[in-house]
This record gives C-alpha cells, sequence and structure tokens, in this order.
C-alpha cells in the first residue's frame, strides 16, 4: 500500500533529500504454540512494516500492533510525511504528532507514528552512510538484555527449558510470566530458580493480574526465591496501586512499568506518582525512537533507570542513547519474527548484551519479502 504526498499550504520548501513515498503492510503470524500471560491469551502476532523512501534509500521501520496500523500510516501519515524532508525524522515526527488531533493518539495511532519515525530514522542513517546507534548519539556500546517469555500457556519442562536456554546463551537475567493462576505462581517460580540456578537474576511479570493486597503477598512470596523485578503487580492504569506496592515490597525488588505508554503524558504521570523504580517504554509504542528519546529524558531528570520493552533489533540501537539505561527485553516471539522477516538481526553475546554492527547503515536490516509473504493480510 502506498499513499501520495497531500499539498498542504504549511509544508516547507522543497528539500533536496524529500521522502518521496511511504509504504506498509501488515503480517499475521502464528506462534509456536498458543501463549498467555497473566490477563490475555494469543495465537498469533501482527507485525506491521513500514517503508520510507528517498534517493534510492529505503528506511524500514515496524510495530506490533492491529493490521488496522497500516492503514493509520498509508491514510494519514504518509500524505503528512512525504515530501519532507529525509534528513530531519524529528520534524517530520512532529508534525505528525499534530496531523493526528482528531484520531485520538494514543493506542493504534500512536503505534503506527512509532512504525513511521522508526522508518524515517533508519533512512536518515542510510542516506548519511553511517550505523543508526552514531545517528542517535550512542553514549554505550552495547544494551544489556533479558530473556523473556516463560509463558503461562507452558507446562513446567518448556518453562525450564526456555529459560534455561538464555542462560545457556549467555544472559544472565530472565523473566517468567505469573497471576493467571496464583495458585500455581509459586510452584513456577520455584521450578524456574531451580532451572537456572542461583547466580542469574529471576524477574517475574504478572501483567496487571493482581489485586493490591494479593500484589503485596506474592511479592513477599517471590523474593523467597530471590526474585529482583516485578513488573505490573498491578494493572498499569493503577498508580496508587503501583507506588503500594513498591513502597512496602520487599528490599531488593524493584517495581516496574510502562510497556503500555503511547505519549509522554502517560510516563510524566508515572514518574510524578513515584509509581516505578525503573520506567519501561517501548519505541514500537510510544511514538517511536524520537518518542522513546524524549521518554529517556523524564527518567534522566529523576536519575531514574529505563528498560525497553520488547523489539531488540530496535531497541538495541535507542538503547545505546540512553542515558540511565538499565536493559533490553529480549522478547520470545519478537525474537522469532524478527529472525523470520529480516536478514542482518543481531544475537546476545557473552554476558547478554545486543551489540550493534557498526559497519552497516542505518539499523543494519534487509526484509525478507519473500518468507513474509505467506503471512500478508489483506
Amino acid at each position: 500500500m502506498t499513499s501520495e504526498p497531500e499539498h498542504r499550504a504549511d509544508a516547507p520548501p522543497s528539500p533536496e533529500l524529500p521522502v518521496e513515498s511511504v509504504e506498509a503492510e501488515a503480517y499475521e503470524i502464528p506462534t509456536e504454540t498458543p501463549e498467555s500471560d497473566g490477563t490475555l491469551s494469543w495465537d498469533s502476532t501482527t507485525l506491521v512494516l513500514v517503508r520510507c523512501r528517498a534517493a534510492g534509500q529505503v528506511g524500514i521501520g515496524y510495530t506490533y500492533a492491529h493490521a488496522a496500523a497500516a492503514e493509520v500510516v498509508t491514510g494519514k501519515l504518509a500524505g503528512v510525511v512525504s515530501g519532507r524532508d529525509a534528513l530531519t525524522p524529528v520534524a517530520s515526527w512532529a508534525v505528525m504528532q499534530h496531523a493526528v488531533r482528531n484520531l485520538g493518539k494514543p493506542g493504534l495511532v500512536a503505534e503506527a507514528i512509532s512504525a513511521v519515525d522508526i522508518a524515517l530514522w533508519d533512512l536518515c542513517a542510510r542516506l548519511r552512510d553511517v550505523p543508526l546507534v552514531e545517528a542517535l548519539g550512542a553514549v554505550h556500546e552495547a544494551t544489556p538484555v533479558y530473556g523473556s517469555g516463560g509463558f503461562t500457556s507452558y507446562d513446567d519442562q518448556q518453562l525450564a527449558d526456555q529459560l534455561s536456554d538464555w542462560v545457556g546463551a549467555g544472559i544472565p537475567r530472565v523473566k517468567m510470566k505469573v497471576g493467571r493462576d496464583p495458585a500455581r505462581d509459586a510452584h513456577r517460580v520455584d521450578v524456574a530458580r531451580r532451572a537456572i540456578g542461583a547466580d542469574v537474576e529471576l524477574f517475574v511479570d504478572a501483567n496487571g493480574a493482581y489485586s493490591r493486597k494479593q500484589a503485596l503477598f506474592w511479592a513477599g512470596r517471590f523474593a523467597e526465591q530471590d526474585v529482583r523485578w516485578l513488573e505490573e503487580p498491578v494493572s498499569s492504569d493503577d498508580l496508587e496501586g503501583l507506588r503500594l506496592v513498591r513502597d512496602r515490597g520487599p528490599a531488593g525488588m524493584d517495581v516496574t512499568a510502562g510497556e503500555y505508554g503511547y505519549h509522554l503524558p502517560y510516563f510524566e504521570q508515572m514518574l510524578a506518582a513515584g509509581a516505578v523504580d525503573c520506567l519501561q517504554a517501548d519505541p514500537t509504542r510510544a511514538l517511536g525512537i524520537s518518542g522513546v528519546l524524549r521518554v529517556a529524558a523524564l527518567c534522566d531528570a529523576q536519575s531514574l533507570d529505563l528498560s525497553l520493552h520488547c523489539a531488540p533489533q530496535v531497541s538495541a540501537h535507542v538503547g545505546t542513547a540512553i542515558w540511565h539505561l538499565r536493559h533490553l527485553e529480549y522478547f520470545h516471539d519478537h525474537v522469532r519474527i524478527e529472525g523470520l522477516a529480516f536478514d542482518g538481526v543481531l544475537s546476545p553475546e557473552s554476558g547478554g548484551v545486543l551489540r550493534p554492527d557498526r559497519s552497516r547503515a542505518g539499523l543494519g536490516l534487509t526484509v525478507r519479502d519473500a518468507d513474509l509473504e505467506r503471512f500478508r493480510t489483506g
């Protein structure tokens, strides 16, 4: 799907390197087995892929969303971005914020903006013939990761095998899902700890499944297995509840949330409430690379760490530009999809880091169109 530039009264003078076109396609990719967490079940994930073109180069961006996000890209955003300077992605990002006023930005529209913004950053770096980390102004050489999956739909053996595989790959921290069946949570966390050993950090994610008092109870139980990270113990909309668990939970266990943030006011409110020990943000949701770098600035102002949520092939690059970076979620579903969709994907190195390849321009990815074609929607 493609769209031609809109003619706008406020359009700037024609740049030397204008964005020539913006394209978007959606691909629904089945999971290997049915998956679930504390509050949701699924059997497929939809990749919305965006390509922006200028001067013979193609920038790639993507988000994980409903296929309708592709329609937002081609039906609205393409006409706003096309014709603008391909070397100034942040200027296009700002214009997109204004253009969607009547669409409702948080949610699907923010995911569409995110995919376009990522593609524009990739395009800009390719036009300059530099790696994205250089275009972003990296302050780190690599981005630490933690293995993430451990779905509540897994039996004990599946859970143990997945977590131990990550440890075997040199990742020293792993995360599992809890909260769907609280009566089994203590047992499942015990299985996980025995599988990974005493020296690996163990994280749990309830996806908002617990009530406030349940969350406090389970935080105490999880501490018995040296769990260091309690993600969304209550709904991320319950800022008072998050603050309660943060203040009264066990020492050494960080409370975290933020993956469902779509724009800056959400993150500012979470930080103002003192709701988390470490904030999360997702470049494919939170208005792209440009958006997440602004979330990072909010964290910098409070000397608070930021952890990146998923989409590792994008987030690995973004993480290098975040001053108060904690780590990146190396999520099973996205790792699998990105390995299928792209050539040039990064793999964890010893010590559990993703190190962007500085010899390749932009994200360093090439789309595997033939492999994706069977999953195309519409």
